[in-house]
């Protein structure tokens, strides 16, 4: 092989190291072990004369030359994954792997029902979904697509509005009936309420007890969204919970719902090098037609 070929595919090793800081994560990203990113980087290292990485029992971090030689990578990566996805494009079959970042909920209650009718259709698709909350970076390749609460802040991005949702207040029907009546907003500060850890929150717009009039705190908090539904369900107290996650859940009831609700709304993000690449544009269809299809179920309740 010539040196060429050989720097360019230790870039491939260079730049899983550059975005997860450890020999052990990049090989998780690359397929391979450890031992064998090491040797890549050190092989990139003696090829350039440079030092790219200090190195500490915190992991890997670039130095300067490292930094400099990232933007590089960077540019050979896109103009890479832009030629394989301008060659999908004209393919006829639909297969590969496509990664989706979501939030949980949307991720886990939403998609995970709805992607095998997608890859029954497409025998050599494969799909991962990362239902966690947490925001995803498209320039790290961390996700093939990102399903965020707001527009992109990563430059590069191509992306579109999906829906919007709303939220209402819920509580378990048992609960509710052993429990101090509800007949006002104000009532609603006498119960206790499930929400976020505040300090937590990946996104601003997952702050919803703070967009309540008159205020209320949460007594039980959890960054993951399933576990307020089901500490919820069991009778801990009072939830705001998007409609379309309620409505899994027959044993929720909505509280004053034409008095207290509140919208939100998802947008699907996707790198610029990957929006042409035929198995990227069958997930993201799948994604968008699904949704505009459950429109009801996102708006909740009539009111």
């Amino acid at each position: 092989m010539s040196r060429t070929g050989r720097n360019w595919d230790d870039l491939r090793f260079f730049l899983a190291v550059a975005r997860t800081g450890t020999l052990s994560a990049a090989a998780a990203r690359t397929g391979t072990e450890h031992t064998t990113v090491g040797r890549r980087i050190r092989a990139l290292e003696e090829g350039l004369g440079a030092r790219l990485f200090h190195r500490s029992n915190l992991g890997y971090a670039l130095t300067e030359d490292g930094a400099n030689l990232l933007e590089v990578a960077e540019t050979m990566e896109s103009a890479f994954l832009s030629a394989s996805a301008a060659t999908q494009a004209g393919a006829q079959s639909v297969s590969g792997t496509v990664r989706i970042g979501a939030p949980d909920g949307f991720g886990s209650v939403f998609l995970a029902s709805r992607m095998h009718r997608l890859t029954e259709r497409h025998p050599g698709l494969e799909v991962e979904i990362m239902a966690t909350a947490r925001i995803f970076s498209l320039s790290k390749r961390e996700a093939d697509i990102v399903i965020g609460l707001s527009t992109p802040q990563q430059a590069r991005v191509v992306a579109r509005r999906l829906t919007d949702y709303r939220l209402f207040v819920y509580g378990a029907e048992a609960y509710l009936a052993a429990a101090a009546p509800i007949t006002a907003v104000s009532d609603l500060t006498a119960h206790p309420f499930v929400g976020y850890i505040e300090d937590m929150l990946f996104a601003r717009e997952l702050n919803y007890l703070g967009a309540l009039e008159p205020a209320v705190s949460a007594r039980l908090r959890s960054t993951n969204l399933l576990a307020q539904v089901h500490a919820t369900l069991n009778g801990a107290g009072l939830c705001i919970l998007p409609a379309f996650i309620a409505a899994a859940h027959p044993g929720l009831a909505p509280v004053l719902p034409g008095a207290v609700s509140l919208t939100r709304s998802f947008h699907m993000h996707i790198h610029e090098d990957h929006r042409k690449a035929a198995h990227i544009r069958a997930v993201a269809g799948f994604i968008a037609g699904e949704v505009e299809a459950a429109g009801a179920l996102f708006a909740g309740p009539a009111v």
